[in-house]
């Protein structure tokens, strides 16, 4: 009796699970595999996940193999999700809902389409080729790292960071669509809008000096900016680095 495309038996799971140290797992009536505990399947040279999970109490553990898709991955992992070190071109089929951290970091992304919308802890996607945060989650518990990438805005990234938010070396030429609420520190070096944001005390003066809508691609509006300096004191610099006054 046939129960899974990619699977001939229930059999043919228990198999499979016994060749990949799984245990503590259920197999569902539709071939999905729950498991109650953490799931390590990494360093393993696979080009595909070997099973279609259902639910993961634990962590999960993908990372340092040739996957380019999360096709079988779990639906939900109660604690960490790792697939970094692979050559993911999409997230599709990875989890929609994380409790701890989820590593993507070290594959070959342009987009965060298939990421879950909320991670409980910390969202690493630093070190890909993200030109867009669209797709991304919504929500992050703690860090949102997305460093190294070729990103020129931020919009589409989460609402709401309760870490830190580190956006270093990308091509940011505006922080539009960047957190409304981040609970730890803002970090945007070596983009070309650091220039400006340095001025600013904190990340949310900065937040707020957008409402004069000065920046215009690598243009400023010299008089709006103006104002929104004013708003806080500080003086108009005669010049700003990657950037021409209008």
């Amino acid at each position: 009796m046939k129960h899974l495309r990619l699977f001939e038996s229930f059999e043919d799971i228990d198999s499979i699970c016994k060749k990949y140290n799984i245990e503590n797992y259920t197999i569902n009536s539709d071939g999905t595999v729950d498991v109650d505990g953490d799931v390590y399947l990494s360093s393993q040279g696979l080009t595909k996940l070997p099973l279609k999970f259902g639910k993961v109490t634990g962590d999960f553990y993908c990372y340092d193999n040739k996957l380019i898709t999360l096709e079988g991955g779990p639906i939900k992992v109660g604690g960490d999700f790792y697939c970094n070190n692979n050559k993911l071109i999409t997230l599709e089929g990875g989890p929609r809902e994380v409790g701890g951290d989820f590593y993507c970091r070290d594959n070959k992304l342009t987009i965060l389409e298939g990421a879950p919308r909320e991670v409980g802890g910390y969202f690493y996607c630093n070190n890909n080729k993200l030109i867009t945060l669209e797709g991304g989650p919504r929500e992050v518990g703690g860090n949102f790292v997305c460093n190294y990438n070729q990103l020129t805005t931020l919009e589409g990234g989460p609402i709401k960071v309760g870490g830190d938010f580190y956006c270093n070396n990308n091509k940011l030429i505006t922080l539009e669509g960047g957190p409304r609420e981040v609970g730890g520190d803002f970090y945007c070096r070596n983009n070309p809008i650091t220039s400006v944001y340095n001025l600013f005390p904190d990340y949310k003066s900065f937040m707020d000096s957008l409402d004069y809508n000065y920046i215009r691609g690598t243009d400023i509006v010299k008089l709006r900016f103006q104002e929104a300096l004013d708003e806080i004191g500080i003086k108009l610099p005669e010049k700003i680095k990657g950037y021409n006054y209008i």
